[in-house]
């Protein structure tokens, strides 16, 4: 593929300089540097060496929908052909997975919001990406479904099931992450579903700028990580909501987040979202912490097991690529 050409282009031209192919990541020249890739490459063979005949995986969360569609997602944003490259198997029976796990009446995917929401994230982005005729009416009955779920929500958002009666942070996050994404595919969404739930995130900001998880109290990083992202893609980044939480966040991320890689996927797109001087520093320290702390084999592992978590760390230095629709600014 061209970006792979250009990679490795880059990658020659970097050998001639040993102080600059010791850096991980230029912050000035938006190169992919040799280590970088390495580490990337490295990770994603773990995921095909360990997926199941049936496109999940063994470890713990590997076979829920949400975990498969993160996997699929970390490769497709590598550049990867996923019709014809190397990696095609692993995303064809991922999707393959997903697919027979929505209800076809409902479009309801897994036994959970959470589920639903990251499985229609990778429908989004696979859709026109992945020959696959049965994407696109699956995508438009997963959305539709989110659609149909926050119509009967008190507060216009979501939370563990599609009849909640309560709202959090979280499971929200989910759903408005896969509702851009499938909005960028073309898939009608509302602008009026998109300023409710809005709100609901506004209405769970403290008085200090962070997000808490179904109301002001408690924020924490993840949570207004994921604040700051939906915001971001709703191109409100002038907007106070916006402002307090991106400044929440710059003073408080941190590594003792308990559920560290799931934050890592939010707090990259997050710091993304803030622009160049926002991102770089953090991205670099980034690359330079999960460079340091993958197993041999290639993974990460952490509170949510080791697929889960080397997908998160991977579509967290997925943005130094900009490949998926959903990381471009």
């Amino acid at each position: 593929m061209k970006q792979k050409i250009i990679v490795a282009l880059i990658g020659a031209l970097l050998s001639c300089s040993s102080t600059r192919a010791q850096t991980l990541f230029s912050q000035n020249e938006d190169v992919i540097s040799p280590a970088l890739d390495r580490t990337y490459v490295k990770a994603l063979q773990y995921l095909v060496k360990n997926q199941n005949a049936d496109g999940s995986w063994p470890s713990q969360y590997g076979n829920e929908p949400a975990v498969v569609g993160l996997c699929v997602l970390s490769i497709l944003a590598h550049g990867e052909d996923p019709n014809s490259g190397p990696y095609r198997i692993t995303v064809h029976r991922g999707l393959e997975y997903i697919l027979q796990r929505q209800d076809a009446k409902t479009g309801y995917i897994g036994s959970s919001m959470y589920n639903h929401g990251f499985a229609t994230l990778a429908l989004a982005e696979c859709y026109g990406a992945v020959q696959d005729e049965r994407i696109g009416p699956a995508l438009q009955k997963a959305v539709d479904m989110i659609l149909t779920s926050q119509s009967h929500n008190p507060y216009s958002a979501w939370r563990y099931s599609p009849e909640s009666p309560d709202a959090d942070t979280t499971v929200s996050g989910a759903q408005m992450v896969a509702l851009f994404a499938a909005r960028n595919a073309g898939i009608g969404v509302p602008e009026e579903a998109i300023n409710k739930a809005l709100k609901f995130f506004a209405s769970c900001q403290s008085a200090d700028g962070g997000i808490g998880y179904s109301g002001p109290g408690g924020p924490d990083s993840a949570r207004t990580a994921i604040g700051v992202l939906v915001f971001g893609l709703a191109r409100q980044q002038k907007s106070t909501t916006y402002r307090a939480a991106l400044t929440w966040l710059k003073s408080n991320a941190s590594n003792d987040n308990p559920y560290y890689h799931y934050y890592l996927y939010y707090a990259a797109q997050a710091f993304f979202r803030g622009g160049p001087a926002t991102f770089d520093p953090w991205n670099a320290a980034n690359i330079a912490t999960l460079n340091s702390t993958q197993s041999d084999d290639g993974s990460w592992n952490g509170q949510l097991g080791p697929t889960f978590s080397t997908a998160a760390s991977l579509l967290s230095l997925a943005l130094n690529y900009r490949l998926l629709p959903i990381y471009e600014r």
